[in-house]
């Protein structure tokens, strides 16, 4: 098996991993520019030397977290971001260092594959490598130039070292009879649970919205009904259907469009079994002509964004602005017009264009030393943006805002009246349940016009949840006892009351069989909180020796 691995695995690793690093490729490069202590605070500064990594340099943090990226994928089975991805990217180059000091041998292909075996995205339903699953993922990636083999083998290898760190630095991992008796208990405690869902959409109380109840409303929500900046703008647009004109695509490039983006052209249901089923070309024939379109719209699109910047150069380089002569003499040269967007925020882009966010974010970025933008795409094709004013943040009158308001104040009506009706209903089930009713019974009896329904879940524990069971259930069980109703459970959709029918509770001696295992378990955990601690700590005394004194 190791050698089967090993052999796919060196074979085709050149395009495994690519899809994982493209996820967060994007994410960890702006979050890291931003986050404090990392990013470039001044210009100026051209090195930043941490454990072996220029900070200042943008390919070596590429490398740093893109390689932080694609270890925790593997090993976790999903990406991390923000500042989980800064801190494990930075503790794993802590570990490499120290590697490097203790002067750790390289990691073997031997180790190399064992540790493939060992990988969460590789593991089945049973928690055992599968085979099946490595090669549909390996299959699913070929093809894909973005990473190298070098890249993947390098991660894999450093990960192997990094383990064999947080082995030497861990800690004994101290476990105390207590800490092994609680996890038993909430991993093996065995639920019998009935539960009634409160339908929340269909629950429509008759909430009086006069001005009275609205303006106190209004006036005691402070900033929240405060209108945020707002820009105007004018822009000249650049339509890409005008450029299509000159647009030439041939045979090879609709079919080579086609291929880098099969999923974008499903093929229709008429077309699903074609005549010829050994035909290769019967998918793409089907789709042809929608293909070459959106490849036509898209070559189309990057010349409406060329001309805006050259457009946008030629006004830079004659100084012409909006109002003068100079300008409206090269409107008229290239049968342009100017427009004017109505005011919008940044978080809500101009609705003439659909509210891009693109688009807000650019013209934001224009003031009175820079009242023309660079060439930004819209979703018809691309446009130049022109600053009139930008309006300051203000508190509107309560007539300007009466709707909002008022849907505010039905909304937050609504919620504290639904969970008083939960209340009432908790304390009408329990009533009845006391006095012989059986849950479903009493449900129905105290349910007094509200849309509930009620489930009974088969005996579960966290160990081995029930299926059926609710999330937001299992992560509230420490709040449940045995023969009592619990409050009203809330979320955006529903409320939910529980009846703790049963609940048994395990074994938490030594004699039960998973003790050893638990201890095991905590015992582990504790020792690998040991070496994170110590990476931390390196962490940060690096970045405080790192941190750049301010230029003179």
């Amino acid at each position: 098996m190791i050698s089967w691995i090993q052999k796919y695995f060196q074979h085709h690793f050149k395009t495994i991993f690519a899809v994982l690093l493209a996820v967060t490729i994007i994410s960890f490069i702006f979050t890291i520019g931003a986050a404090p202590g990392i990013g470039q605070a001044d210009r100026r500064v051209t090195e930043r030397r941490v454990f072996g990594y220029n900070l200042a340099s943008q390919e070596d943090q590429s490398r740093l977290f893109g390689d932080a990226s694609l270890s925790a994928q593997l090993q976790s089975g999903y990406g991390l971001d923000g500042a989980e991805l800064q801190n494990y990217g930075l503790e794993r180059a802590a570990a490499l260092h120290i590697a490097n000091q203790l002067h750790l041998p390289a990691a073997s292909k031997t180790e190399i594959a064992d540790y493939i075996k060992t990988l969460r995205v590789f593991q089945g339903e049973d928690g055992q490598f599968d085979a099946k699953r490595y090669a549909t993922f390996r299959d699913s990636l070929k093809g894909n130039p973005r990473i190298t083999e070098a890249t993947a083998t390098r991660v894999l290898a450093d990960d192997v070292r990094i383990s064999k760190v947080h082995k030497l630095l861990a800690g004994p991992g101290y476990v105390q009879p207590a800490d092994v008796a609680s996890l038993l208990e909430r991993a093996d405690t065995k639920w019998t649970l009935a539960v009634a869902s409160l339908d929340y959409a269909s629950y429509a109380p008759t909430i009086p919205t006069g001005d009275a109840e609205l303006t106190r409303f209004f006036e005691e929500g402070g900033a929240r009904y405060d209108i945020p900046p707002r820009v105007v703008v004018s822009y000249v647009g650049f339509p890409a259907i005008n450029f299509l004109g000159g647009v030439a695509v041939t045979e090879t490039d609709v079919r080579a469009y086609y291929e880098t983006n099969p999923a974008r052209f499903p093929a229709p249901a008429a077309a699903a079994k074609p005549a010829t089923p050994a035909d290769p070309n019967a998918a793409f024939n089907a789709v042809r002509p929608q293909v070459e379109t959106a490849l036509r719209m898209e070559r189309a699109q990057q010349l409406a964004v060329k001309a805006a910047s050259d457009f946008s150069f030629a006004l830079y380089e004659s100084k012409a602005t909006p109002g003068t002569a100079i300008f409206d003499s090269v409107l008229a040269s290239q049968k342009l017009a100017l427009r004017t967007l109505a005011p919008f925020t940044r978080e809500e882009g101009p609705a003439e264009f659909g509210g891009s966010p693109e688009i807000a974010e650019e013209a934001f970025k224009l003031n009175a030393d820079r009242r023309t933008s660079d060439a930004v795409s819209t979703p018809s094709g691309a446009a130049v943006l022109f600053w009139q004013e930008t309006q300051p943040s203000r508190k509107p009158a309560f007539a300007e805002v009466r709707a909002k308001v008022a849907a505010d104040y039905a909304e937050n009506e609504k919620r504290k009246r639904f969970v008083e009706a939960g209340r009432t209903l908790r304390s009408a089930i329990e009533s009845r349940i006391k006095a012989g009713d059986t849950f479903e019974k009493a449900v129905s009896a105290s349910a007094n016009g509200l849309k509930v329904e009620t489930k009974q879940l088969a005996p579960f524990t966290l160990r081995q949840p029930a299926q059926d069971a609710d999330y937001t259930v299992l992560r509230s069980l420490d709040r449940f006892a045995k023969g009592k109703v619990s409050d009203m459970i809330i979320d955006d959709k529903r409320g939910l009351l529980v009846y703790v029918v049963d609940k048994q509770t395990p074994d938490l001696s030594d004699k039960n069989p998973e003790y050893a295992a638990t201890r095991a378990q905590i015992a582990a955990m504790n020792s690998r909180q040991s070496s994170g601690a110590y990476l931390s700590m390196l962490v940060e005394e690096e970045l405080k020796r790192s941190e750049p004194t301010a230029a003179k």
